[in-house]
């Protein structure tokens, strides 16, 4: 599996090789934005999970932003600060002069390109359809709260991981660090009366998935996936399978 991704990422590196390539041979290089950027990450064992991009954490939700601008961008420089990917519009809005829509919901970061402080003091990151989580980044800490586990059984209700030392999510210190758990859940508390205040319409998606049932692959299939268990000898699982989810065995 490993190689198989080393082997995509090459692809895809020699793929961006080429059309550079292609930009010099037509001159027009040195008068050309080139933005990279993707729409998720992917797990590779963080939280358990392989090949994967469910979960609302640093690993599915940080997501490439390499942008090369002559006479905008500083060479060699790195933000560390935190962005939406929504903010992004807003930015090249600023550059060209324009007026941001006043729908947007993302702030520019134009001043980061050329190597200034431009950064949001936290972000919320939502994953509402192969699980229900909604977590905190803020400084480098990565709140993270599960109401449907989409049947992994072994995440609790609240995660904290510090991103900086720990940056695979293996050590979850939510129960060492309960006041960082505190700012975390008021970050997103915040932030959900923030969007239903702004928002014309009532409907949170998180929420409505959670009222459907959970996440599609895991609704009404409890049994199903109990005989899985045991027909693959994880029997052991089923006590807290059982626990965590009863409404699949009414």
């Amino acid at each position: 599996m490993f190689d198989g991704y080393d082997c995509g990422i090459r692809y895809a590196d020699a793929a961006v090789g080429r059309i550079l390539d292609i930009l010099k041979a037509a001159g027009v290089y040195e008068d050309t934005a080139v933005i990279v950027s993707s729409d998720h990450g992917e797990n590779l064992g963080e939280l358990g999970l392989y090949a994967e991009h469910a979960t609302a954490d640093e690993i599915t939700c940080r997501i490439p932003m390499i942008i090369r601008w002559p006479g905008v961008t500083k060479p060699g420089h790195v933000d560390e600060g935190l962005h939406y990917q929504i903010d992004l519009l807003p930015t090249l809005a600023e550059f060209f002069g324009l007026k941001p829509h006043p729908w947007w919901d993302g702030e520019s970061y134009l001043p980061a390109l050329s190597g200034s402080e431009a950064s949001r003091s936290s972000l919320v990151l939502s994953q509402c359809a192969h699980v229900c989580q909604r977590s905190a980044r803020f400084g480098h800490w990565l709140y993270m709260r599960t109401v449907h586990d989409g049947f992994h059984l072994t995440w609790p209700k609240e995660m904290l991981f510090d991103l900086e030392a720990d940056p695979h999510e293996t050590r979850d210190l939510s129960a060492e660090r309960p006041d960082l758990c505190a700012q975390g859940a008021r970050i997103i508390l915040d932030w959900q009366d923030e969007q239903m205040l702004a928002s014309p319409s009532d409907t949170d998606p998180l929420w409505t998935v959670v009222r459907e049932g959970g996440p599609y692959h895991a609704r009404g299939c409890g049994k199903l996936y109990a005989a899985y268990l045991e027909k693959t000898g994880r029997e052991n699982w089923l006590p807290l399978f059982k626990e965590k989810h009863p409404e699949e065995f009414e």
